[in-house]
């Protein structure tokens, strides 16, 4: 976004642009890493519970979806650290260290398209993890007057609704990337009056 000249006018505007890009890409690297690491920990937790005590259910696929969902956060959390290094840059006081407006709206888009990949594996995840619960739940038989011998196995347990919660952190953080991604492009190419091509 360098621009073709230090017109008042033009600084005002690339310095509202380069902290909009610092304050957003830290806010969005620090919530994604937040929940990411959040999600990695209860994963984690989850998958060494679960060969200690083998009576949850077989979410397998959607614990597969859930981890690849996490594992997409990688490059969007380093996307948002890349938003707070072109702020620096837009902030150099020589025109030609400032990257150009067309090569920041590719970065955007790149980043939109990791986090529409990374929420809609998690998204797929998510209805497999809850389609297994769901179908664990239907198998119970209902108590009533009598009185049945359930199997632990068919009861959904809270190690269970941990991995449901590791995959909502997940796609919350896509989330996160997501709208930080577009607010940035909304900003850019509305405030671009004086900031060169």
């Amino acid at each position: 976004m360098s621009q073709k000249g230090d017109s008042p006018s033009s600084n005002n505007a690339l310095r509202a642009i380069a902290t909009t890009f610092r304050l957003t890409g830290w806010i969005s690297f620090w919530a994604q890493l937040v929940l990411g690491v959040v999600a990695i920990v209860i994963l984690t937790f989850t998958g060494i519970s679960r060969q200690v005590t083998d009576k949850s259910v077989n979410t397998g696929l959607g614990v597969f979806f859930a981890l690849a969902g996490v594992l997409t956060l990688i490059p969007s959390v380093y996307w948002a650290f890349r938003y707070t290094r072109i702020a620096k840059q837009l902030q150099s006081s020589n025109p030609s260290n400032r990257p150009r407006k067309a090569d920041t709206v590719q970065l955007l888009r790149l980043g939109l398209i990791v986090n529409l990949i990374g929420a809609t594996v998690s998204l797929v995840g998510a209805e497999a993890i809850v389609g297994a619960l769901l179908t664990k739940s239907l198998t119970v038989p209902q108590i009533g007057a009598g009185v049945y011998q359930v199997d632990p196995s068919r009861i959904i347990q809270s190690i269970d609704i941990f991995v449901v919660q590791a995959n909502t952190n997940t796609i919350t953080a896509h989330f996160v990337g997501l709208s930080a991604s577009i607010w940035l492009l909304n900003r850019l190419t509305s405030k671009n009056k004086g900031v060169g091509e």
